[in-house]
């Protein structure tokens, strides 16, 4: 494992760890592994999910996004005034910068490592940066979900009116119990972004291969936003995880890995590899 940072402008860095097989001989594929809203890089499985995909032959880059929050701490949010900030752009902003860095001669990359091989995987709220990124993106091959989202627009009326009063809403971490912030950029960020972002349009006009991986047991709207989400794809598959919940039934910090979780990873491996042989 290796460890980066790309230090961006206004004091923002995209920190990350790059997971590969070096018993691998053959040309690798490259997967960026996007966390979730109020997630990180660090969360619970994702440490051992990027290696377990490192040891399918499969290039895993884990990384935190620039205004998740998560600052040096690692597995804290120390940075709440970034967190208030973070928009779609923002994300998609990082995720053109890592590539655009992946592709240069900086970046630690073993060498059979296969850029134009490039996939994108999201848990939850990263499922849809995974897919509005990789849509667009001629570099990238295939799109998988863990538990995606549907519909980027995750702010209920209670918070929009606050934010609409005060300029700031607040939501509750319930692992922390901290009040994380929300401002009003990014509401307006969803708002005035409304067709670009509209994720079923989005995979309905995509030849790209989706990969939608859902656990059965996870939110109502989670599981129906699998359901619309295929339906409205072009060149997609679902895949049910029976009794996952929405973390594969896994917490933080990690307490070792689960049947769920075991399937997600062996799923995802068999779809990149065999759309990166096709390619």
């Amino acid at each position: 494992m290796i460890s980066f940072r790309i230090p961006l402008e206004e004091d923002l860095v995209i920190r990350g760890e790059i997971h590969a097989n070096g018993a691998v001989e053959q040309s690798q594929p490259v997967l960026l592994f996007c966390h979730g809203f109020k997630g990180f890089k660090d969360w619970g499985s994702f440490p051992y999910a990027a290696e377990a995909l490192a040891k399918h032959g499969i290039i895993t880059i884990r990384f935190n996004f620039s205004c998740n929050g998560v600052g040096e701490s690692r597995d804290e949010f120390d940075e709440l005034e970034k967190f208030a900030v973070n928009t779609y752009a923002r994300e998609i902003a990082d995720l053109n910068v890592l590539v655009n860095w992946l592709n240069g001669p900086d970046a630690p990359l073993p060498a059979n490592a296969d850029r134009e091989q490039l996939f994108v995987l999201g848990h939850s709220k990263g499922g849809g940066d995974a897919i509005l990124f990789g849509a667009q993106h001629p570099q990238v091959k295939g799109i998988v979900t863990w538990n995606g989202i549907a519909d980027v627009n995750l702010f209920d009326a209670r918070l929009r009116a606050e934010i609409a009063e005060h300029g700031t809403g607040y939501i509750a971490n319930a692992r922390t119990g901290q009040q994380m912030p929300i401002r009003k950029v990014v509401i307006d960020d969803v708002d005035a972004h409304k067709d670009e972002y509209d994720l079923l349009a989005k995979v309905s006009n995509m030849e790209k291969p989706l990969m939608i991986i859902q656990g059965d047991r996870d939110f109502e709207r989670m599981v129906k936003g699998a359901q619309r989400l295929h339906q409205a794809a072009r060149n997609s598959e679902l895949h049910w995880i029976r009794e996952g919940d929405h973390t594969w039934n896994t917490r933080h910090p990690f307490a070792g890995t689960t049947p769920q979780l075991e399937e997600a990873i062996q799923t995802t491996a068999s779809f990149i590899q065999r759309n990166a042989r096709q390619s």
